[in-house]
């Protein structure tokens, strides 16, 4: 595979890990089929393998995402600005401290959005409590699934 088809299965799983926190767009389905893609123009085994993780990965994250809260952040105030401090975070926060970074990241996005728009700790804490209760576990869940595979894509590309 060239240089400019990874650069472009690099770009639908940017689009993917930026869909997870739009709602309506399918951003783990992107991430899916970026993945996808990639595996059956490489001939390598690590890429099947790479497809079958990811494919696990997002199923389990399905799973887990059915046992949590429906998403209704509209409901709980969240705004397109939230989503955004909040998905920064989480890449952050995953480059930072691998996988485990994202949690922390996610959730110190959201306060820090809400910090500004509203100037005070205590409302600032219950607003960041609202939103993971009105569905962010739900977001954050998929985002980190996503992560992970968009994580794992990286590191079989660069291994080649």
């Amino acid at each position: 595979m060239g240089a400019w088809e990874l650069l472009l299965v690099g770009v639908v799983l940017l689009l993917g890990l930026c869909g997870v926190l739009v709602p309506g767009v399918p951003g783990s389905w992107l991430v899916w089929a970026a993945v996808m893609w990639w595996a059956l123009e490489e001939p390598q085994p690590v890429a099947w393998w790479v497809l079958v993780g990811t494919t696990s990965v997002l199923l389990l994250s399905r799973a887990v995402r059915w046992g949590l809260p429906p998403r209704r952040l509209e409901e709980s105030g969240a705004t397109p600005r939230m989503a955004v401090y909040a998905g920064v975070g989480a890449v952050l926060g995953f480059v930072l401290v691998p996988v485990l970074g994202a949690i922390p990241g996610f959730v110190g996005g959201i306060y820090l959005a809400e910090r500004l728009r509203l100037g005070r700790h205590g409302e600032a804490v219950a607003a960041v409590r609202m939103a993971m209760r009105s569905g962010g576990s739900s977001v954050l869940a998929e985002l980190v699934a996503c992560l992970l595979v968009a994580g794992a894509w990286v590191g079989a590309v660069l291994g080649n």
